[in-house]
């Protein structure tokens, strides 16, 4: 590899990093707990001010559950199967489904079922833009005012700046497909809640 292109792939790192990291929805502190890694560093290594050596990208891969060559951006092998390598976050199993880190991103997510009543849940916000699709289950979807049952075969799309939270609808596992992608890139699918399953 020539230095032009050495330089251009180790630019690139920090960037996808922080696409990862925004697009799992961990903190710095999070991921700095889980790799033994400092926040300064981290931080660092996303700007582009730390350069980023095997040592430090290892650990950062076993914690997103993705291949060391999708953090540095090695060229494809011309092989158009995506490697599966699932991993667990917040208790769910996520299933990638594409191969790189920047643009939109897909996973398959297995949900186990609920094990308490409906109550009141704590939305997010953050960049983006996210489309899910209902494999199997029942998926609630609390999206600003509204809180949606979604089943089999129901899609739902929505900016991330709506706070937002989602969940199984009770005691079975849910299983669907979720499409994440920068913030203002929409998936333009879009699917109508059945009546009787929204709220205000």
């Amino acid at each position: 590899m020539k230095d032009d292109e050495l330089a251009s792939v180790l630019t690139g790192v920090g960037p996808r990093l922080r696409a990862l990291r925004t697009e799992r929805g961990t903190t710095l502190t999070q991921l700095s707990e889980t790799t033994g890694i400092s926040l300064s560093t981290l931080s660092r290594l996303e700007s582009g001010g730390r350069k980023p050596t095997l040592e430090l990208l290892l650990p950062l891969a076993k914690a997103y559950g993705v291949q060391l060559d999708e953090l540095v951006g090695a060229p494809d092998t011309g092989d158009p199967r995506v490697t599966f390598r699932p991993f667990k976050r917040h208790g769910m199993t996520f299933v990638p489904l594409t191969r790189h880190l920047s643009g939109v991103n897909a996973y398959k997510q297995v949900m186990p079922g609920a094990t308490a009543p409906p109550g009141p849940v704590e939305q997010r916000v953050h960049e983006g833009y996210e489309w899910l699709y209902v494999l199997s289950g029942r998926l609630r979807l609390v999206l600003g005012d509204h809180d949606l049952i979604l089943t089999a075969g129901e899609a739902a799309e929505f900016d991330t700046h709506t706070p937002h939270w989602w969940g199984a609808a009770g005691p079975d596992p849910v299983e669907f497909l979720s499409l994440f992608g920068p913030q203002g890139e929409r998936m333009h699918v879009r699917a109508k809640p059945k009546r009787g399953t929204g709220g205000t």
